[in-house]
Formats: C-alpha cells, structure tokens, sequence
C-alpha cells in the first residue's frame, strides 16, 4: 500500500521545486496564439471560475498561478462543493445573470446536461493535445475538456485505529464494529459523493446504504469533511476521501493513512467548460488553456493532486496509476444516477 511518507525536508525541496517550476513557466515566452488571445483576456481583465474539483487552498493556488503568468487578467475563484456550484449555476440561469466564465465540477453529468441545453460554448485548447492519452478528448465535440483526475478512497486515524484492524474494502465498512466511527460527505453537495454513490449501487445495491446507515456515520457535506473530522479525532475511518487532500493532511503530521479498497478506487475523471454566455469569453479560453496545459499539473501536484500530463510528474510518493484498479460509472449513469441516489440518501439517511 502506498504512503504519502514526506518529512519537512523533502516538502521544502518540493516546495522549492515548484515555485522555480511556475516561475519558468510564468516567464516561459509565448507562442503567437496564445500571445494573441492574452491580448483579447487584458481588454477584458478578468474571469470568474467556479471550481468544484480542487480544495480551497488549491483552487487559490490555481487562480494565484494564472495571475503570474498572464498580468492584467484576475482570476476570481468561488470555490464551493460540484452540487453547490452547479445549484449556483442553475440560479444564475433563471435570473439570467451571467457571473460564471469557467464551470468545473466532480460531477461530468453536470455536463452533459449542460451541452444538451446548449448553455456550453464549443472551444478546444490546443494544450489538450498534450494530455494523457486516455482523457484527452472528453468530449468528441469539444464542449468539455478533462481538468481533473481526482482519485476517493478511504483512509484511518492510526491512532485511534491500528494498521492491521483498518477496513480494506469498501464493504468492510459495514461491519457494526465501525457504529459511531464513520464519516463521509453528502451527495446532495459532493459531485464525487454522488458520483460515489452511484459505483456503490452499481456494484452492491441500495442494500449497501442501508447497511451504511445502522453504523450511524458523521454525514458532513464536502468529500474532505471526513479528513477533519480524523484529524481531530471524532471519527475514525472516513469514506470516499479525496486522495490530494488526505495525503496533504499526512504531509502535515496528521495521524492518517491511505486506504486502497481492494475492488479499487473510484476515479472520478471530471471536465471543466466555458459558459455560452460567458462574459468574459477570451479570458476563459485562455483558462482553459492554463488548465490542459503543463502548469495546472504543476501546481496541483504540489498538493498531491494527480498531474494531467505526461511531462510532469505524479505527487512525491503517490502510487503510479497503473498499479490501481480505477472505478467510474459512466457519464451517462452519473447524469441519470446522481439525482436518483440524492433522493434515496435523504430517504434512508434523513439528511
């Protein structure tokens, strides 16, 4: 099983590492494109992106590093959970406001929803070329484009819970020995809950949801609730855990280990798109160009986030891609499931 063991001294060098990556990349000269479409983004001289697929702090990081390497063009970022951001989305529709330039969501039926209402607009960034073979062309016809490889799975307090005791599946779960020791999120504000959700009832039926239930678990909102609630000891195991943002904790000292269910992790591969309406439709180009180019990868790695390109390499310590198992409903069942599962939560949850 792989750890994410770094002491102070290799988070330094990575630290370091990074910053004089984003400073080259930063001060990298510009091709005639992308010089010419920084042009169109000053006269506008600003975006406003709603993120629901990396953290705070690393979403922060995201908008900070494309101010440095396009002056003049802010980025606003409104962080907020996948659910969320698209129910904010959704209200700016019915008043017909236009805010958001650049949507990104955990949950890619969110998108496809999107495109079928035509409230998308049809752009490829060239850097998509240099993505990962396997999520390079999200959508054939070029509404959405791969912006997130989030990898949930579970993790233990091993200080409230030994190694050797831990889970080791999802089902292991189940056992009433975990009554009062749970956490996770809700998929009524998680896109990755959801899409979560949806895998488990594919692979176990709604059973495994009841089964869930009798143990009683701490229901926060976000998918990074339950690494709060094992970093301050009121839960021990927590469910369906976004691998950046546990393994960042473990950087930090916390008591917490990764755990790779043996069936395998769920992977949700998650797109972002420009707005139809977007205001700001040059700035939004050129984010989507910083986002499937090689500096989103870079800074998201910092946090232990997986890079979406070939050349830039995994987080410190992370396990290669190919030595796990990946789970992910499709698009088309996370579009008809997602709403389904939410309603059956609140029914066998009451939350």
């Amino acid at each position: 099983m792989a750890m994410f063991l770094i002491n102070r001294r290799e988070m330094l060098a990575l630290a370091a590492w990074s910053a004089a990556a984003t400073k080259a990349y930063a001060q990298a000269p510009m091709g005639a494109a992308e010089a010419a479409l920084y042009e169109a983004a000053k006269r506008e001289g600003e975006i406003t992106w709603y993120s629901g697929q990396y953290n705070a702090e690393t979403s922060e990081a995201v908008g900070r590093a494309f101010g440095e390497r396009y002056p003049g063009v802010r980025c606003n970022v409104v962080r907020s959970t996948s659910q969320v951001a698209f129910q904010r989305l959704s209200q700016d529709a019915r008043a017909n406001v236009a805010q958001c330039d650049v949507f990104s969501s955990t949950n890619s039926g969110h998108f496809t929803q999107l495109k079928r209402e035509r409230r998308l607009m049809q752009f490829r960034p060239a850097n998509a070329d240099g993505m990962l073979p396997s999520i390079r062309t999200m959508d054939p016809e070029n509404y959405f484009h791969t912006s997130f490889l989030g990898l949930f799975l579970m993790a233990h307090n091993t200080r409230l819970v030994p190694e050797a005791e831990a889970p080791k599946s999802w089902t292991d779960v189940l056992d009433p020995k975990w009554r009062d020791k749970l956490a996770v999120g809700h998929p009524g504000f998680s896109g990755a809950i959801g899409v979560w959700a949806v895998q488990m009832r594919k692979m176990y039926t709604w059973d495994y949801f009841r089964r869930l239930e009798r143990n009683r678990p701490q229901i926060g909102r976000s998918s990074q609730d339950p690494v709060t609630a094992m970093n301050a000891g009121e839960r021990s195991v927590g469910i369906c855990v976004p691998v950046g943002t546990a393994a960042l904790s473990i950087s930090r000292g916390n008591p917490l280990k990764l755990i790779y269910p043996t069936e395998g992790v769920l992977a949700t591969i998650s797109p972002s798109a420009i707005l139809a309406n977007a205001p700001h439709p040059n700035a939004a180009k050129l984010f989507m160009e910083f986002q499937t180019g090689p500096h989103l990868s870079q800074v998201v790695r910092l946090t232990f986030n997986e890079p979406l390109r070939a050349d830039v390499p995994s987080a410190e310590g992370a396990r290669p891609l190919a030595d796990v198992t990946l789970l992910a409903p499709s698009l088309e069942e996370q579009e008809r499931g997602v709403p389904e599962v939410r309603e059956a939560w609140r029914d066998t949850f009451g939350v």
